[in-house]
């Protein structure tokens, strides 16, 4: 049980604080998961996200795959609701402000606000997946891997590739490198 709770700990003000989408908060679920709470190694932090980011659905799957990791089904369940359910509810909460207040200038206000918040958080979410993933750390650089993200990051913006084939041709590229070493 303390584990279910420790999700919830860990989950509901995540929820919350998800502006820009769940990519906004990778950078939070990777400490809390890995530092605070060490229910995930790196890898095994790297590994689902790769696997919530390849699956169809929202980006904040993640949460589910590391409720299934600390306790099973139950976790996954727990997980998903103290992810989704906080944010949903504010989220009503605000769209109906929101529609009666057109006019407000506190619209125009909390729009100029929280743009440059939620581009921060996104960028410190790539970076802490760089970082578990070992492609940049302090003293170190895998030209590589930042290639490789930096290459896939551009191809996913300038074109309509499909993630799974740029997965696939991710994994032909690194069993190359990895036939060559």
């Amino acid at each position: 049980m303390d584990r279910l709770l420790g999700l919830i700990i860990v989950f509901v003000p995540l929820s919350l604080l998800s502006f820009g989408g769940g990519q906004a908060i990778v950078a939070d679920i990777q400490y809390q998961t890995v530092v605070v709470h060490p229910w995930l190694t790196n890898q095994q932090f790297t590994d689902m996200y790769a696997i919530s980011r390849a699956a169809p659905g929202p980006s904040t799957l993640i949460a589910a795959l590391i409720g299934w990791q600390v306790y099973g089904f139950w976790g996954a369940l727990v997980a998903c609701l103290a992810i989704y359910i906080p944010s949903s509810i504010v989220v009503y909460t605000a769209s109906n402000w929101w529609h009666r207040n057109q006019e407000s200038p506190w619209r125009a206000a909390i729009e100029r606000g929280l743009a440059p918040i939620a581009v921060g958080l996104i960028f410190a979410g790539i970076v802490a997946v760089m970082r578990a993933a070992h492609i940049v750390e302090v003293g170190h650089i895998d030209f590589l891997g930042l290639a490789t993200v930096l290459a896939a990051a551009a191809l996913l913006y300038k074109t309509k590739i499909s993630p799974y084939v740029l997965l696939g041709l991710v994994a032909i590229v690194y069993v190359g490198v990895d036939l060559i070493q």
